[in-house]
């Protein structure tokens, strides 16, 4: 039902206005569906980009590796420069693209699946959550390898992914596509193959911190330095 006239508080006009011009925020089919099965859990998935986004800014570009729908790309975007996401999946590149080019939204995106060839182009940066835990143990090796072939120099890499001490608590739908979940020591493990500095966050909810890495829900491991010859 749209009322008539305008916000009883003119500081709110502005809201008004804007939702008569642009109309409503879409969101993608994953954000749609968490904010449908569990609103909280979108908190947390926006506080990870906010996390990505502090220690990105002022980045020119930046790669965003297993995007989905772009949910969290434009968060990226209030410091960074330009985001270019790749995901396997082509449904999630057809919406995120149609909604960042209804938005405006200074971004671009390709379907490819990061284990098996590396993105065009270098970056200034690069990001992938929630995603390693989803590849094949067997093709990792790919993943770190195309990442890190178009990193510029000294270009830092973010990766988050579910802690495996909190897989129990996981949802069902979740549980089936986790086939390489980590640990933090498996985690500084795996990126320090390609990596020399590889800094460790726990996550508990919406905050990040550097506390007991056991009892985290949620890992990030802040890469830096490519290790000569691994990206080769």
């Amino acid at each position: 039902m749209k009322r008539k006239g305008g916000s009883k508080e003119p500081q709110y006009q502005i809201q008004v206005d804007n939702l008569g011009k642009l109309g409503p925020v879409e969101m993608g089919p994953t954000a749609s569906h968490t904010w449908r099965s569990d609103p909280r859990r979108l908190l947390f998935l926006m506080s990870r980009y906010k996390f990505c986004s502090k220690l990105l800014a002022g980045k020119s570009r930046v790669l965003e590796v297993g995007c989905g729908d772009g949910f969290g790309m434009r968060i990226l975007l209030q410091t960074v420069g330009h985001v270019h996401g790749i995901d396997f999946d082509p449904i999630f590149i057809d919406w995120a693209k149609m909604h960042a080019e209804k938005e405006g939204l200074s971004c671009s995106f390709s379907i490819l699946d990061i284990t098996e060839k590396a993105p065009k182009g270098s970056f200034d940066a690069a990001c992938s959550l929630d995603l390693i835990e989803h590849i094949d143990p067997a093709k990792e090796a790919r993943y770190w390898k195309n990442v890190s072939g178009v990193l510029k120099k000294d270009a830092p890499f973010i990766v988050g992914t579910p802690n495996i001490a909190a897989s129990a608590h996981a949802s069902v739908w979740s549980r089936e596509g986790h086939i390489n979940l980590k640990s933090a020591d498996s985690l500084r493990d795996a990126a320090s193959k390609v990596f020399e500095n590889v800094f460790l966050f726990s996550m508990n909810d919406e905050v990040v911190h550097t506390g007991y890495s056991p009892m985290a829900h949620y890992l990030f491991a802040l890469c830096t330095g490519i290790r000569k010859g691994s990206a080769a």
